[in-house]
């Protein structure tokens, strides 16, 4: 298993046991949802997928839906009409509030039912059903798959769906709804009953995240500054009368639905999505906002917290690592016949969640099939996270359970950092876990990390196995 499977597992083993919040209700079709559904999915901007629980559990996308008609809209109007017709501004109320602005019945944002309402008819079509197929072929490319309706869900909203159309009606009698009322909430209705799964969704927040482009598909689905604009909206309004609090707390542009879906976004990151039903008294699910909250707190992914990388992680990857000291003839023979024996993997900068996940998506594919030797050239590391120096322990253990040597060089403090070391000594050694983690090799320069294992192969020592004590820096 992956280490960042591994830690949605044990994320998800954690919230599991989490109770309180209720099952939305008030579309009586939503009220048969299991309680105890639980899953959770990220995608990565190379368009690696991770999941754990229930993550594959099909459910309506209800409000989840509303940054990505949003954004179709955005794509049709400009954002000066855009704007024009559907403010921007956090309303501090329920999603189902009547935030209209005075005198002109502007929606406060697009992200309550109000101003979703006034977006799903902005988007261009001939006619109802033509919309209808334009908003699911939107929501079909940031999902990277064709989706369908729930017809018993989409009938269960428009039976009670009242509340909606009266704010439908005063938008048309205030002006800022030109449309039939009846036609647009029907419209709205069916958008909401769109069938999708956490895995989809973190597909869906991972394109916005991309600036627009799906990483698993590479289909540009909208614009980048459409992307923007959306996440904007998000960070400010996707959270309704608790988006102030999931900002300091989380800090991801977040978006929420009754069905207990969740999204979040890490720009340029990450998309990350959790379905739980119970939802709090915010219409949030409860195991979703504990599991995000939990996430951003372990692997630092505040917005506010986040530092520029303006340079690669990965520097290098490949075989046939060779170091500065001098053999013999004949041994530079031996080493050459088994160049593929010794893989180096470079790094730099500050290891977080993106660029730990980065590099072990190097190591992984540059790590053959054989068991060899892995010299992890991390000299230009300057720091990791907690989180992540998890995540990297937990894949470096998964390759040398795999009959692979593992051979680290690094700066001290990084060593200590990585070590888990709080009063910053290390032994060149990280501590073997309860899993079963093994230690690694440690040394103060690539170049001595090379040379250890081309010592090794020259004196016939297998790869395979836990390292011995000796081996320092």
């Amino acid at each position: 298993m992956d280490p960042v499977t591994k830690a949605l597992d044990e994320l998800h083993r954690r919230i599991s046991g989490l109770r309180g919040g209720e099952v939305a209700s008030y579309i009586p079709k939503l009220a048969q949802a299991d309680p105890e559904d639980f899953g959770i999915a990220i995608t990565s901007m190379g368009g690696r997928r991770y999941q754990a629980g229930k993550a594959d559990t099909e459910f309506t996308i209800q409000s989840v839906s509303k940054p990505f008609v949003y954004a179709l809209a955005l794509t049709d109007l400009g954002p000066d009409e855009m704007l024009r017709r559907v403010g921007a501004e956090p309303s501090g109320e329920a999603f189902n509030a009547i935030s209209l602005e005075p005198g002109t019945g502007r929606p406060a944002n697009p992200m309550v039912n109000a101003g979703a309402i006034a977006t799903t008819a902005l988007v261009s079509a001939a006619d109802t059903e033509a919309r209808s197929a334009r908003i699911l072929d939107c929501l079909s490319a940031f999902a990277g798959r064709r989706l369908g309706y729930d017809e018993e869900v989409y009938a269960s909203e428009a039976a009670t769906g009242d509340r909606n159309r009266a704010l439908a009606y005063l938008m048309r009698s205030a002006g800022s709804l030109s449309d039939d009322p009846y036609a647009v909430t029907a419209t709205y209705f069916r958008q909401c009953s769109v069938l999708v799964t956490a895995a989809d969704l973190a597909v869906m927040a991972a394109t916005l995240a991309n600036g627009g482009r799906n990483p698993v598909t590479g289909e540009r689905v909208v614009e980048r500054s459409v992307a923007v604009r959306t996440l904007a909206v998000m960070a400010t309004c996707g959270m309704y009368d608790g988006a102030g609090e999931w900002l300091l707390n989380v800090g991801l542009p977040a978006k929420s639905g009754v069905s207990g879906g969740l999204i979040a976004v890490g720009p340029g990151r990450f998309g990350v999505a959790v379905y739980s039903p119970p939802l709090d008294p915010a219409g949030n699910s409860v195991r979703g906002v504990a599991a995000l909250t939990a996430m951003s707190e372990r692997l630092a992914l505040h917005l506010m917290h986040a530092p520029v990388h303006l340079t690669a992680t990965v520097t290098d990857t490949g075989h046939g690592a060779r170091s500065s000291r001098a053999r013999s003839p004949e041994q530079t023979a031996l080493l050459n016949r088994s160049s593929r024996r010794i893989i180096a993997v470079g790094a730099q900068g500050e290891l977080e969640f993106t660029e730990t996940e980065q590099l072990l998506g190097a190591v992984e594919g540059a790590v053959p099939a054989s068991p060899g030797w892995l010299v992890l050239d991390l000299m230009a590391v300057t720091g990791i996270r907690p989180g992540s120096a998890a995540m990297l322990a937990a894949g470096l253990a998964d390759i040398a359970r795999r009959g692979h040597r593992i051979v680290v060089a690094a700066q001290e403090p990084f060593l200590a950092a990585a070590d888990g070391h709080s009063d910053g000594h290390s032994d060149g050694h990280s501590d073997g876990d309860p899993d079963g983690h093994p230690d690694w090799h440690a040394f103060g320069s690539r170049d001595d990390a090379v040379a250890w294992c081309e010592d090794q192969l020259l004196a016939g020592e297998p790869p395979a196995g836990p390292p011995a004590a000796e081996g320092g820096s």
